[in-house]
């Protein structure tokens, strides 16, 4: 039996032991819970729409073209549908977790990410915040250069075997994965997807101001790590400092005698896994490959595994079909999330919400103009957190407010990235973080008290980054 099936049981035991006690609801209550909301907003608030064009393969709004319309009242089947429409739309994202699931199974069924952790462990002599920041780095990493942050409800599972061995609660592991791959994403230094697009519209050469994202990634990454380090150090002191449930902390010394030793074929399989992800940044930025070369990569990467570690097709199969079952009530998630969008766009208020905020900071000046694009950006994000979505919605409105206001289009296009990026973190409407949540068996309720405190301050810091890029007249246009 694998150390996460251990958890498992242990967990579904104190749920038991819990009894009659009051339960937090369940990801999907919470979910349906918001569509019902967006529902019932739809025969409260005025339906809109702008006009849209195509230009460049790219569907963008068109400025000034906003009016509100009538449209038929949403029905009760439109409600339920719309779930339907939203696990549709989000399809290719529940693939390719369910895809990358089965990988990591693969993966971990060889032993080599458990002795690779334990083999962590040894050389760092159990330094927690080495190990913090080397796991962290490496997902903020890939993140900015393209591997989009919805994989990391894959990689969760790895997360807390490291929170395990490190003795630290599943919220840690969820957040040296889930945080270093959003905070890497704020600055989308080398984003294939949501910084090409948002320049494109932006009209800006593609990665260009490439240096201020940088510094924003440094100062985003940095302080992530800096805070997941504090909280784990706050732990190890006094458990009574913890927002956590203590009961909730992982017992790990027994499945540390049972780890193996770290093989000569642990060391390929682990070089195969970087290879692989190398290869897509490769192809993604050269060739622009895309989530389905991702999925290719992926399978092809499972099978050299298994022609490695020597596991039959049978077995194979078995095992990968487990993991695809481990993450699939997460991944699920993306696709439940997305009903909420599906009922706001069938009811036309997406595009109301947009012209009412960007009427409203015409007579503002230059820098207030554009922190309040940010924060109106930040709560739009809680919205609509897909960032290809939200650029070819919000980037064309704020493109002309810019000109308008003598602001760069680099500045424009940064206040976006940034509010597209940092909500991510909290908003219950984020597929992403909830699946991770589910998987990791930590309720929205307790990730709340945790990341509340680093959200105040990413807050902050896009601001900063906001008005300076207004004041310095960050360029090149």
């Amino acid at each position: 039996m694998s150390i996460l099936s251990r958890v498992e049981e242990r967990d579904e035991r104190k749920s038991k032991k819990k009894g009659n006690k009051l339960a937090i609801p369940d990801v999907y209550v919470i979910l349906f819970s918001f569509l019902v909301l967006a529902y019932v907003a739809s025969y409260v608030l005025p339906s809109g729409a702008y006009e849209r064009v195509e230009m460049d393969g790219i569907t963008q709004v068109v400025p000034g073209s906003f009016q509100y319309i009538t449209t038929d009242p949403l029905s009760i089947m439109d409600l339920f549908s719309a779930i339907q429409k939203g696990l549709v739309g989000a399809s290719s994202i529940i693939f390719i977790i369910i895809i990358v699931g089965g990988v990591i199974k693969v993966i971990e069924h060889t032993g080599a990410i458990e002795s690779g952790i334990h083999t962590l462990l040894q050389k760092s002599k159990g330094n927690r915040n080495l190990l913090i920041f080397t796991f962290g780095t490496i997902f903020a990493v890939i993140s900015t250069m393209g591997i989009a942050p919805n994989l990391t409800v894959a990689f969760v599972p790895i997360g807390i075997l490291l929170a395990q061995k490190l003795k630290l609660d599943p919220v840690i592991g969820v957040a040296m994965v889930f945080l270093g791959a959003y905070s890497g994403f704020t600055g989308g230094v080398f984003d294939p997807v949501v910084t090409v697009m948002g320049q494109m519209i932006a009209g800006l050469p593609i990665f260009s101001g490439v240096y201020f994202r940088v510094i924003i990634f440094v100062a985003f990454v940095s302080t992530t790590i800096i805070y997941i380090s504090r909280y784990a150090k706050k732990m190890s002191y006094d458990s009574s400092t913890n927002l956590l449930s203590k009961s909730s902390k992982l017992n790990n010394e027994r499945e540390m005698e049972d780890v193996t030793p770290f093989t000569h074929s642990h060391k390929l399989i682990i070089l195969l896994f970087f290879a692989a992800i190398g290869l897509f940044l490769y192809g993604s930025l050269q060739f622009g490959w895309s989530i389905n070369e991702l999925s290719a990569i992926f399978l092809m990467l499972a099978m050299l595994v298994a022609f490695v570690a020597r596991i039959n097709p049978n077995q194979f199969v078995r095992v990968f079909m487990e993991g695809a079952g481990r993450v699939m009530y997460g991944a699920l998630v993306v696709g439940v999330a997305g009903a909420v969008i599906v009922v706001l766009q069938d009811a036309h208020l997406v595009d109301s919400i947009v012209y009412v905020v960007s009427t409203a900071l015409e007579d503002l000046t230059p820098v207030v103009s554009m922190v309040m694009l940010y924060v109106f950006n930040l709560i739009f994000n809680g919205i609509v957190s897909s960032g290809s979505a939200q650029a070819a919605i919000v980037m064309p409105i704020m493109v002309p407010i810019g000109d308008m206001l003598e602001v760069t289009r680099q500045s424009v296009f940064i206040t976006f990235k940034l509010g597209d990026a940092v909500t991510n973190i909290i908003t219950p409407l984020s597929g992403t973080l909830m699946a991770c949540l589910a998987i990791a068996k930590v309720s929205y309720v307790k990730w709340v008290k945790f990341v509340f405190p680093l959200l105040l301050i990413w807050l902050v810091l896009g601001g900063v980054f906001v008005a300076v890029a207004v004041m310095i007249n960050y360029g090149p246009f």
